[in-house]
C-alpha cells in the first residue's frame, strides 16, 4: 500500500492559483510540497504503524456492532476509570501522549466509528447520538458501570449526550469545548451579555472558517472522491486544519505525516464525515459536574458564562498555551484536567 501510495504522490498535479502562497487561503504551495517531498523521501510508516498496533487494543461487543478501543489497565483494579473520546481530523493518536501520565487509571479510548482504526462503516445512520449508544453499550461490555469521559471536537458532543444519557453512569465530564450545534440553537436573550457576544463571534467564524462544515455535511459523497483518491488532496484538507488550528510547532512534519496516513491506509476520510451528515439531538442541559478545559489557540474558546447556560460547571480551566488538539499539545495539563474532573466524580 505504501508504494502505491509513494506512486500516486509522485503522480501528483500541481495545481497552483493565485493565492498559492498565501496561507490565509488554505495550507500553501510550498508546505505542502515539503510535506509531499517527505512523505515519499524520508517518511516511514511501518515506525508509526508498529508503535500504533503496540497499543493495548481490544474489540468490545457493543450491540450489533465491534467497537475497536485502547483498553489501557491500572495495576490497582479499583483505580478510576476515564474514557477519552477524539474528534476530527484526527483519531485516537490525539491521546498518544497522554495515556502514559494516566498510568494509574483504567483508561478507554475508543475509535470512534467512522475514524481511523475503527471497524469499517458501511451504513447511515451514525451520528452522534448513536455513537454515544455504542460507547455506553462498550464500557458495560468492559464491566465498567461508572466513569469519568473526558473530549473535545466530535467527542466532546458525544460526552455531553453520554452525560446526558446515562447520568447513573458517567460521574463527571472533561470537556475542551462545548458542543458546537449548540451556538447553532442557542437564544442570545437567554445569555448573559458575553455569552451573548459569544455567539456572535462564534457566528463570525462558521462565516469565514466553516466552508469544511458546510461541504462534509451536504456533499460527502463528492467530496469523499477528491480526498479518498488524491493523497495531495487528502494531505491539504487534513494539515491545513492540524496547523491553523494548533500552537506554532504543535506536529513535526512526520506526526503531521502519521495523521494523515492513518486516514490513507484506513480508508476513513469519507466515513470520518458521518456525525456531520447525520442529524443530532442534543440535551438542553447537563446535570453532570463538568471541568472545562480553556487552550487559547483552540476554535472558538467559550466564556465561562456561555458553559454555564449548559454545564453544571465546577472548573473553568484557562490555560496559557495550546490549541484544538490539547491532549497532543499539552499532555500534562490535559491530564491534570482529567484527574480534576474525575475527582469530582468521587
Amino acid at each position: 500500500m505504501m508504494d502505491e501510495l509513494r506512486e500516486r504522490i509522485r503522480r501528483t498535479r500541481r495545481v497552483t492559483t493565485p493565492w498559492s502562497d498565501d496561507g490565509t487561503h488554505g495550507i500553501s504551495s510550498t508546505r505542502l510540497d515539503e510535506l509531499l517531498e517527505r512523505w515519499v523521501d524520508g517518511y516511514d510508516w511501518s515506525v508509526h504503524e508498529r508503535r500504533i498496533r503496540e497499543l493495548p487494543w481490544v474489540t468490545v461487543q457493543a450491540g450489533d456492532t465491534g467497537l475497536r478501543v485502547i483498553h489501557q489497565r491500572s495495576a490497582n483494579p479499583n483505580a478510576p476509570v476515564v474514557v477519552l473520546l477524539h474528534g476530527w481530523p484526527d483519531s485516537v493518536l490525539r491521546f498518544e501522549r497522554v495515556l502514559p501520565l494516566l498510568a494509574d487509571m483504567h483508561v478507554v479510548v475508543p475509535a470512534l466509528p467512522g475514524f481511523p482504526f475503527a471497524a469499517p462503516l458501511t451504513t447511515p445512520g451514525v451520528s452522534v447520538n448513536r455513537i454515544a449508544d455504542i460507547v455506553a453499550d462498550a464500557l458495560d461490555e468492559l464491566g465498567y458501570s461508572r466513569y469519568t469521559v473526558s473530549g473535545g471536537d466530535v467527542g466532546g458532543t458525544v460526552a455531553e449526550i453520554l452525560a446526558a444519557e446515562h447520568p447513573d453512569r458517567v460521574t463527571a465530564l472533561h470537556l475542551t469545548n462545548i458542543a458546537p450545534l449548540r451556538a447553532l440553537t442557542a437564544d442570545p436573550a437567554k445569555l448573559a451579555p458575553d455569552a451573548a457576544a459569544y455567539l456572535r463571534r462564534s457566528a463570525q467564524w462558521f462565516r469565514s472558517e466553516g466552508g469544511y462544515i458546510a461541504e462534509q455535511s451536504t456533499r460527502p459523497n463528492t467530496l469523499a472522491v477528491a480526498l479518498g483518491d488524491s493523497p495531495a488532496g487528502l494531505m491539504a484538507w487534513i494539515v491545513e486544519k492540524l496547523e491553523s488550528w494548533s500552537d506554532e510547532s504543535a506536529f513535526t512534519p512526520d506526526e503531521l505525516l502519521t495523521w494523515v496516513t492513518a486516514y490513507w491506509v484506513t480508508g476513513t476520510i469519507a466515513t470520518s464525515f458521518a456525525t456531520y451528515v447525520e442529524p443530532a439531538t442534543l440535551p438542553d442541559r447537563i446535570d453532570t459536574p463538568t471541568v472545562l478545559s480553556v487552550f487559547p489557540r483552540d476554535l472558538k474558546p467559550e466564556p465561562r458564562s456561555y458553559a454555564e447556560a449548559f454545564l453544571n460547571l465546577h472548573d473553568y480551566v484557562e490555560h496559557p498555551s495550546g490549541g484544538h488538539f490539547a491532549a497532543w499539545e499539552q499532555p500534562g495539563a490535559y491530564a491534570d484536567d482529567v484527574r480534576r474532573a474525575a475527582k469530582l466524580g468521587g
